[in-house]
């Protein structure tokens, strides 16, 4: 799924998510699949690869997987488990273009 918007989701979803903006996991929320975007705020749960400048895991919210960031955030009760990679804060985030089809 790639989105020039800001996404929310607070059920389940399997997949990829490629998104220009903020993608907020909402408490009942579960993706399975790799995460890019510019700010990830993860309330529920996250299962996979995340690459976002910033990453925020609430108190409720659980990562399972790599995050690669600039900038990762846990709040007390937040759950972490894999491996983090700091980016260079000066290295920005490429992130692709959504396109929006035509008919």
């Amino acid at each position: 799924m790639k989105l020039a918007c800001n996404l929310y989701i607070d059920g389940e979803l399997e997949g990829s998510i490629i998104s220009e903006k903020e993608v907020n996991i909402g408490k009942n929320g579960h993706v399975n699949g790799n995460i890019t975007t510019q700010r990830l705020v993860v309330q529920g749960r996250v299962d996979g690869t995340v690459k976002a400048e910033i990453v925020e895991i609430k108190a409720a919210g659980h990562v399972s997987g790599e995050i690669s960031s600039s900038e990762l955030i846990i709040e007390s009760k937040g759950i972490f488990e894999g491996s983090s990679i700091v980016k260079d804060i000066n290295e920005p985030l490429k992130i692709e273009k959504a396109t929006i089809a035509k008919s």
